[in-house]
């Protein structure tokens, strides 16, 4: 390994030595194309990879025009990282298809009154797959590998693909890759499922990488290229004065825009009443946000479409899962039932559907945001809440 990358007074991490290993008794070919975000973990992701002796091409995808961390700053830091590597930068103008697939489609969301979860789409149609065919057809390189924090087990069910949570609990991302088809799994690579950040940032100091240290975004892409999530919808959607209301009508405020809240949220809302109160619904009919105490905010069951089972085979028959249905939210038991798929279900490239029965109620399930299924660390599966779940239910 190049003495560019590697400091000699940080020794190597027990789990960077085991993720070497890994990395050079990988099956198939050793060839790869890394998607480098100029953050640190795609960064020590490439430097893995040199050092177990792959041939590696660095690869940036160019989302957005302007400051933020996919951005100007992003591309400079990937681009210094493969000349400190020595290897080659490619930096791929993906800007219209972002705009398109995520942007438009975001906006469309939250002015429709749900809460989309842009990640697993842009990861869906935006990254991973087109990734994987440039790097095929413009370099022939058989594989992509990215930073994630998650693991792919193969030769499971059925020679199916099998997606795992990551070791490091604080920073598995299995969430958000839950909508890859088994065509994607099997060609990804994810050096740092199995590593803490700790252990991350110890391997990149060890190489010397100038990410070493940098901070890591909190934020949405989009909330960081805007400066805040309000400020993005801010510019997309002109302000719609509407009112805040209790379930039976009574009018306790008003707001500039259904976009700016989301369900379950508790502060912000900018009423006073009794008690605290959540919001439990958007209606874009009349533009309206309805809110509720907690005592009546609950919900023990929902609606989920467009799923993708990655693990198992989509089950005939109600089965036990633990389900996750936002990505800092911690998995709750619950029966998942399949629904009989009609006529424009088959139309769709995603026509499975379910009905989720939590064993308790649930208080942040939001239509727009991805349910995801899991046995233990396997991911099972995963889909989008539907508005027509059930009415809010009263807690006892």
């Amino acid at each position: 390994m190049s003495s560019l990358t590697r400091t000699s007074d940080c020794p190597s991490t027990i789990a960077g030595q085991a993720a070497l290993e890994r990395l050079r008794h990988w099956p198939g070919e050793h060839r790869v194309a890394v998607g480098l975000s100029g953050g640190v973990d795609s960064s020590l992701t490439a430097a893995l990879l040199v050092e177990a002796g792959w041939e590696v091409e660095g690869l940036t995808l160019w989302l957005m025009s302007g400051k933020g961390a996919c951005c100007a700053e992003g591309l400079v830091d990937a681009a210094g990282i493969c000349e400190q590597l020595n290897i080659p930068h490619h930096v791929v103008d993906t800007r219209a298809t972002f705009q398109q697939e995520i942007v438009n489609r975001l906006v469309d969301g939250y002015r429709d009154g749900v809460t989309p979860l842009p990640c697993s789409q842009c990861n869906r149609s935006v990254k991973f797959g087109p990734m994987l065919d440039w790097a095929s057809n413009e370099r022939g390189l058989p594989r992509i590998a990215t930073g994630h924090y998650a693991r792919v087990r193969h030769g499971g069910d059925h020679d199916r693909h099998q997606l795992l949570r990551g070791l490091d609990s604080r920073k598995d991302q299995s969430y958000f890759l839950y909508d890859l088809p088994q065509e994607v799994l099997g060609r990804i690579v994810f050096p740092l499922g199995e590593l803490t950040k700790p252990d991350t940032r110890l391997e990149a100091q060890r190489h010397g990488l100038r990410t070493a240290k940098k901070p890591e975004s909190q934020d949405l892409c989009l909330a960081d290229h805007h400066g805040s999530m309000r400020a993005f919808l801010d510019a997309y959607l002109s302000p719609r004065d509407g009112e805040i209301v209790l379930a039976d009508g009574a009018v306790l405020g008003h707001h500039d825009g259904i976009e700016h809240f989301t369900i379950g949220q508790r502060k912000g809302l900018g009423v006073a009443w009794r008690e605290p109160l959540h919001v439990i619904r958007l209606d874009p009919s009349m533009n309206r946000v309805v809110v509720a105490p907690r005592a009546e905010a609950g919900r023990r069951s929902c609606t989920v479409g467009e799923i993708n089972w990655i693990s198992i085979d989509p089950p005939q028959t109600p089965i036990r899962v633990e389900v996750q249905v936002r990505y800092r939210s911690a998995p709750v038991l619950a029966e998942l039932s399949p629904i009989a798929a009609t006529a424009d279900d088959a139309q769709r490239e995603r026509p499975h559907r379910g009905q989720l029965a939590f064993e308790e109620d649930q208080f942040s399930i939001a239509p727009g945001q991805a349910a995801v299924f899991y046995d233990g660390e396997r991911v099972l599966g995963g889909g989008l809440i539907q508005r027509e779940g059930d009415q809010p239910t009263r807690c006892t």
